[in-house]
């Protein structure tokens, strides 16, 4: 069963930004071009909810905030209904930890999902996925280093996703305004 997220992600430059859009456009299939409001949960678990282009979502990734990999499980609805998800929520008691706006470019680079993202307060931020099974997540992880090596881009430590997202964490509220 292939429901493992691997993946790897670094922060880059606006001009990185550019220049991979440019590459990937030439040398990728465009899977989507998405603007999506994601909104995590202050619970135990990380429980989000999404409106995108095309939907809404509940999604809940098991495992540690930017593990290398983790299960992921989703519910999909209609976009229109994403008020109703997050009414629900907070009527249940959950609190919006925070809200993430984003532009999304998704492709299809030789079976890998690359994904080139600006956040509003947040970044510049590429980021290699690929799903497989439980078995496969450590040779996944590999390749998809590779991979992002092959694009000169290095990888971003985790102790520097973490400071930036704790500052993000602390400060979303004036950063998306």
């Amino acid at each position: 069963m292939n429901n493992i997220e691997v993946e790897v992600r670094s922060f880059i430059t606006k001009e990185q930004y550019d220049k991979l859009l440019g590459f990937f456009t030439t040398n990728a299939k465009l899977v989507k071009e998405d603007y999506q409001e994601t909104f995590y949960f202050d619970c135990s678990q990380d429980l989000r909810i999404q409106k995108n282009d095309f939907y809404s979502k509940i999604w809940l990734k098991k495992g540690q905030l930017h593990d290398d990999f983790r299960e992921e499980l989703e519910i999909k609805f209609p976009k229109e209904d994403f008020p109703q998800l997050e009414n629900l929520f907070l009527s249940l008691g959950f609190k919006v930890q925070i809200k993430w706006l984003r532009k999304r470019f998704e492709f299809n680079w030789q079976g890998i999902i690359v994904c080139l993202d600006y956040t509003k307060g947040y970044g510049y931020i590429i980021e290699l996925e690929k799903m497989c099974s439980e078995a496969e997540q450590e040779n996944e992880a590999g390749k998809l280093k590779k991979k992002l090596q092959s694009l000169e881009i290095d990888l971003t430590p985790k102790e520097e996703f973490t400071a930036k997202y704790n500052y993000y964490k602390d400060n979303w509220a004036d950063l998306i305004n």
